[in-house]
């Protein structure tokens, strides 16, 4: 996977820009846009994400097939998610993952991650308060270069962990949640009545729910 990178100085949204050129054949995957320094950021449930400038805002895009066998592709936000912040503990940084795709630094929100499939492509946005943050959101606890962050992301997604490795280390750290809510389809779910499972879904009073961002 020989993944190509273009920078932009400003956009719109590196997530709406890229499925846009996704849909017409401008551009094809791998690929990722990436800026810092976005006008119009995607959230979950279609919500904007307030991006200060010089944070760092990115998309990518992978064929189906360049992802491994094992990935639920409903829980694919938590696999993208959680393999950023493994990376970015190793950089020193304490963040980690409130189901299924908002970085928090303790109780605070520090960045997030959406996801949407277009044919067989999936296209992952994140966004990280790199620099600094509106309250009550956090700015991200190391300093970093932007390229050394993304050159280490990418390396990591191309040999390709097992959504199974992945998830056996998420679900260690999943008793974060446990004083937190979660929205899903217009409903605020308490976490701490939910069992995580193996497909990255919530079992709740029986019924097993996913978040597709």
């Amino acid at each position: 996977m020989a993944l190509e990178i273009r920078y932009f100085d400003a956009i719109a949204s590196t997530q709406k820009a890229l499925i846009a050129d996704l849909k017409v054949g401008k551009v094809n995957p791998p690929i990722a846009y990436v800026t810092n320094k976005q006008l119009q950021g995607v959230g979950s449930r279609g919500n904007s994400w307030i991006g200060e400038d010089g944070n760092l805002f990115f998309s990518f895009a992978l064929r189906l097939d360049e992802l491994p066998d094992d990935l639920p592709l409903a829980s694919a936000s938590i696999y993208f998610s959680f393999i950023l912040k493994e990376v970015l503990a190793s950089f020193g940084s304490k963040v980690w993952i409130k189901w299924p795709n908002d970085f928090y630094l303790g109780q605070n929100k520090c960045g997030g991650c959406v996801t949407n499939k277009v044919v067989d492509t999936l296209v992952c946005g994140i966004g990280l308060n790199t620099k600094k943050a509106p309250k009550p959101f956090a700015r991200l606890d190391i300093d970093i270069n932007d390229a050394s962050l993304l050159q280490t992301y990418f390396a990591k997604l191309e040999s390709k962990p097992s959504w199974k490795n992945i998830f056996s280390k998420y679900e260690i750290e999943f008793y974060k949640n446990n004083s937190y809510t979660a929205h899903v389809k217009n409903r605020i779910i308490d976490v701490r009545n939910a069992r995580l499972l193996e497909d990255g879904a919530l079992e709740i009073d029986g019924e097993r729910i996913y978040s597709i961002r």
